[in-house]
């Protein structure tokens, strides 16, 4: 018989194996298998296929999981613990099947289907150690996802492990759910990982002109995602880092609240065809400067200043930069400086609303022009089917299906591993209806970015009106943490926690939302979308007189809005005015017919509408949107 070929790989091993095994046995052997062999077909198998990872065996109470991404283990275990709390709800406490999990990152040994060695041994050993419906994962782990998943950890040091020869670091994930059956989820980052860590913070607008302002952001954004290409080193994510935008900080208390060791701040001056950058890398322990530049540049130049400042920053923190990765940063999506211009700028628009009809064909135009000064701009063309997916929403006629497509592939077509440009074809589909096809693409665009937000906004969203509530709740707190000004994702969550009936996160995240609405409104007062969120949202603290005047404002600013229209609806049903709700939903039924698909699964699963779902009128208006529906499909 030959042999079985022998194979080492680096790769993440889950074991997770069942609490208390024996005494249910003992209790009922012939129940808990079928229930057992239930949760395995029902819950463990499409996890680790969705996932992405592989099972190794089954091994009676247990299983074996290896997967090539440390993030994607983790995910599966957190949300198979959170899938087993959900499935024990309502059983008596000796009938509950828990289960303990424990990852780690390591050298294995393949031979055929089945692995080896101390890294499958490892994770075994930190099995034991994680409490019932808990997660422990090894020090390599968890600095692996470490910034990349929003749960807590707590450090349980050097750990000696049976037939482990050294001590092994490991991480209690902690408070990843609630005990009660609910869905909650701390955001809190993992503890910093064993590598330089560092926060880019918002350059400086130094050219006396507010309108560049979107040219000094595009510039510090580009230079996180360079850094974020380094594997050796820990970068805060772009969202949190541009908290600190135009408020007056110390660099060491910046570097504290952002959990990094460094911080690199600097500013930006625009003239004509001349760039000046100065910029500082900062020991964020002491304040000491480590490295310091200045560049006078044509404008031209500016792909070159960039890979610069990500060379000395490497160098000043003596981190090895491979070669692949050099070239991954090298790679940019364009060398022509004026079609980046006008992608930033773009961008920079879109960045202002997804409601404002004038706005989103000003950021669509300056995308085709950078798209079409350089053919090859794959983020160009992932930025115009942005653009067409929301004025598309917003009930533009000269926006079609085929032309969201058409962009957004053209995008992946040009950048395979685009993760922008995944996102955008993965929002076409869905706002079309093809959900199941988008789910797949927003998975592979958060496997190629973990920190980008539009992936878990737009596919958290998508699973909360397609009724995956538990789904939608993890993916909207990631969003949440990824971009801490962003009312939306709080939003959606105050009303899926509500959904799910635990009332005290819903209420939590009501006024996680306020907080960002009005933080908005504070430089922006007219902005009818985000006044409309925030009605919406007094109305589940009780606000309700408050909740009508903004609704009210809301319309009276931006009748034609989506947005605008939809949450004044919710807060108009909650308040006890039935006819003004259907009024609204009645605009967006005649305004707006291609939305028609969409708003059906929205407000079928919207809980702000209960209070209507008795009602004759509204139960009318339901059955004309679904047959209006069935003839457009």
């Amino acid at each position: 018989m030959g042999e079985e070929r022998v194979q080492r790989r680096l790769a993440a091993v889950l074991v997770a194996d069942v609490v208390g095994y024996s005494r249910l046995m003992e209790a009922d052997e012939a129940g808990t298998l079928a229930a057992l062999k239930e949760r395995r077909k029902g819950t463990v198998e499409p996890l680790v296929r969705e996932h992405k990872g592989r099972i190794v065996k089954v091994m009676g109470d247990g299983v074996l999981v290896e997967f090539a991404s440390a993030v994607n283990a983790l995910a599966c275990a957190l949300a198979l613990q959170k899938a087993m709390v959900g499935a024990n709800a309502g059983l008596a406490a000796d009938r509950r099947i828990e289960l303990r999990v424990g990852i780690n990152m390591g050298d294995l040994i393949g031979e055929g289907s089945d692995i080896y060695g101390d890294g499958v041994n490892i994770a075994a050993r930190l099995e034991a150690l994680a409490e019932p419906g808990g997660i422990c994962v090894s020090g390599k782990l968890h600095d692996e996802v470490a910034g990349k998943l929003a749960f807590a950890a707590k450090d349980l040091g050097e750990v000696a492990l049976k037939n482990i020869a050294r001590p092994v670091q490991a991480y209690r994930i902690a408070e990843a759910l609630s005990t009660n059956g609910g869905t909650s989820i701390s955001t809190r980052a993992l503890s910093r990982p064993d590598k330089p860590s560092i926060a880019v913070l918002p350059f400086v607008n130094m050219s006396g002109d507010s309108e560049q302002e979107y040219f000094s952001d595009g510039i510090t954004e580009d230079i996180i995602t360079d850094l974020s290409q380094i594997s050796a080193l820990f970068v805060a994510a772009r969202n949190t880092a541009f908290t600190f935008k135009g408020r007056a900080v110390e660099v060491t208390e910046a570097a504290r609240k952002l959990n990094v060791g460094y911080v690199l701040e600097g500013s930006v001056r625009k003239a004509g065809n001349r760039i000046r950058i100065t910029v500082q890398l900062i020991d964020g322990a002491t304040g000491g400067h480590l490295w310091a530049e200045r560049y006078d540049r044509d404008f031209g130049d500016i792909f070159a200043l960039q890979d610069d400042i990500s060379k000395n920053v490497v160098s000043a923190l003596s981190v090895k930069l491979l070669p692949e990765e050099f070239e991954t940063i090298t790679a940019r999506s364009t060398k022509n400086a004026e079609a980046y211009n006008r992608y930033l700028l773009a961008r920079a628009t879109l960045h202002l609303t997804w409601c404002s009809k004038s706005d989103l064909r000003a950021a669509r135009r300056l995308f085709s022009e950078a798209a079409a000064i350089d053919p090859g701009y794959a983020r160009a063309y992932a930025g115009i089917a942005d653009c067409d997916s929301f004025l598309w929403v917003n009930g533009d006629s000269d926006i079609s299906y085929d032309k969201m497509l058409a962009n957004s592939s053209k995008a992946m077509e040009l950048a395979p591993n685009l993760a922008e440009a995944h996102v955008s074809k993965a929002l076409a589909l869905y706002l079309t209806g093809h959900s199941a096809e988008a789910r797949s693409l927003f998975e592979r665009a958060i496997a190629l970015d973990p920190e980008l937000f539009g992936a878990y906004f737009f596919y958290g969203f998508s699973c909360r009106d397609t009724g995956h509530f538990e789904e939608a709740v993890p993916l909207l707190e990631r969003a949440a943490a990824l971009s801490p000004n962003d009312p939306m994702s709080p939003c959606l969550l105050t009303d899926l926690y509500k959904a799910l009936g635990d009332l005290k996160q819903s209420e939590a995240a009501a006024r996680r939302t306020l907080d960002r609405v009005e933080a908005i409104l504070e430089q922006h007062p007219g902005a009818a979308d985000i006044i409309a969120i925030g009605a919406a949202t007094m109305v589940y603290l009780g606000e309700n007189a408050r909740a009508e005047e903004w609704a009210n404002r809301a319309v009276s600013l931006a009748s034609e809005s989506y947005v605008v229209r939809y949450n004044a609806a919710c807060t108009y049903a909650v308040i006890g005015k039935p006819e003004a709700a259907l009024e609204c939903l009645e605009h967006i039924f005649s305004h707006m017919p291609r939305v028609r698909g969409w708003l059906l699964g929205i407000m079928n699963h919207d809980t702000q509408f209960e209070s209507l779902r008795g009602r004759s009128d509204f139960q009318t208006f339901v059955r004309r949107l679904e047959a209006a529906v069935t003839a457009q499909s």
